[in-house]
């Protein structure tokens, strides 16, 4: 059975000459047994018309956000969520230029907006649009938002130039189409466990020691994982982020429920330590609220640590230990360290003396640090934290294939 054997795709259609491929894109699909819904845009129906593509994908056409006909059997938000990913193709300039400054002006654009699903744009303009700053611009603004960029390819145009621009080949688009929902079924054989955020050590019933942690790292590595296709479960320390319904959420507050959970959730394939575990916790605990006075002398004990109990656990070892490192001095030297240490695969750490990355930031800039590869180290420079686990997980998915 084909990888794209019942999979939903919606294909939005801009309008430009290069529309008339998405046919051959919608036929090529529709063999491979492909559910395509289609959305074409104002100018799209003047290079194509809504009954070539109904034709073709025997499904009903949608072109218009307040046609009260579409909405009733199929709002915008209700379209987007079908599908299993979004394909615009032809992307043209001016799709771009909205998309990258969320506007939401026509039901492809609210659709695009609404969804959370992979979005695949496939660009097709003028060599000179293409080449221009506000367009270059605004492509790395959607890759910075998650997009997919297939092509543009190099060659003769509709306009008589030559030069790089020219939408992709729908055969070559099916090709990278088919490609990913290959490795989405790879990866579902797989199995994830992340912790994040941070633990809360009581010292009486209305107060405790905890960190800065804001998960939001954490997060979005699990966010990269399941999308990718791995069974995901996250382990939370207390935040107040939000996750997607397909993740295995486990609520934790303090270290010991932490290492509870983890317990109760191996063996995994992955397991990613992001989590700002406390090292300590209070000895003894007061049931009751301590009442004000002039000193107050707290007794710690170390608390159990998760990534070194794991890494040295044969039984429970996935087949990738990562842990997290956040330090504010001599980061190469104590990252190292920390790798020997923990006995795990790997060390992800961020410098957290930098304000503008790390906790509760939404920007992260890291190094990552090998155990048994020839280059020991590498630097993902500064994005946001979505981009840095996107690569993290390009570089997981690397290892263990």
């Amino acid at each position: 059975m084909s990888n794209l054997s019942k999979k939903k795709i919606l294909l939005i259609i801009c309008g430009g000459i290069s529309a008339y491929k998405s046919l051959e894109l919608i036929r090529l699909l529709k063999k491979q047994d492909v559910k395509v819904k289609t959305i074409l845009t104002k100018s799209a129906k003047e290079f194509i018309t809504p009954l070539s593509v109904a034709s073709l994908s025997q499904e009903k056409v949608y072109d218009d956000l307040f046609n009260s006909e579409n909405e009733a059997e199929m709002d915008h938000i209700s379209l987007s969520r079908w599908a299993d990913i979004i394909l615009v193709a032809p992307a043209t300039a001016n799709t771009i230029s909205k998309l990258s400054a969320g506007s939401t002006d026509d039901l492809a654009s609210t659709v695009i907006l609404a969804s959370d699903k992979d979005i695949f744009l496939t660009p097709a303009m003028n060599v000179r649009m293409w080449e221009h700053p506000s367009t270059k611009q605004n492509l790395n603004k959607l890759k910075s938002y998650g997009y997919k960029i297939i092509g543009p390819e190099i060659g003769d145009m509709a306009c008589g130039e030559f030069g790089e621009g020219k939408m992709t080949e729908p055969k070559d688009i099916f090709d990278i189409i088919e490609a990913y929902f290959s490795k989405l079924k790879k990866n579902q054989r797989l199995k994830a466990l992340v912790t994040a955020g941070p633990t809360n050590e009581y010292i009486d019933p209305v107060r405790f020691i905890t960190n800065k942690s804001s998960g939001k790292q954490g997060y979005a590595l699990a966010k990269s994982l399941a999308k990718r296709g791995f069974q995901t479960t996250l382990i939370s320390g207390p935040t107040n982020l939000q996750i997607d319904n397909n993740i295995d959420l486990i609520k934790v507050e303090t270290a010991d429920e932490m290492f509870k959970a983890t317990q109760e959730n191996l063996p995994a394939d992955v397991a990613i330590f992001s989590a700002a575990v406390a090292d300590f916790k209070i000895k003894e605990k007061k049931y009751e609220k301590i009442k004000k006075q002039d000193r107050l002398h707290l007794e710690l004990e170390k608390n159990i640590d998760i990534l070194n109990y794991v890494s040295k656990h044969n039984s429970l070892r996935p087949k990738l230990v990562i842990g997290f490192a956040a330090e504010t001095s001599d980061l190469h030297k104590n990252a190292q360290k920390k790798l020997i240490e923990k006995s795990c695969d790997w060390i992800i750490a961020n410098d957290v003396s930098d304000k503008s990355v790390g906790f509760d930031s939404n920007f992260n800039e890291v190094s990552i640090f090998y155990k048994d590869k020839k280059i020991k180290n590498e630097k993902l420079t500064m994005k946001k934290k979505y981009e840095i686990s996107e690569e993290i997980i390009d570089r997981i998915i690397e290892q263990l294939n």
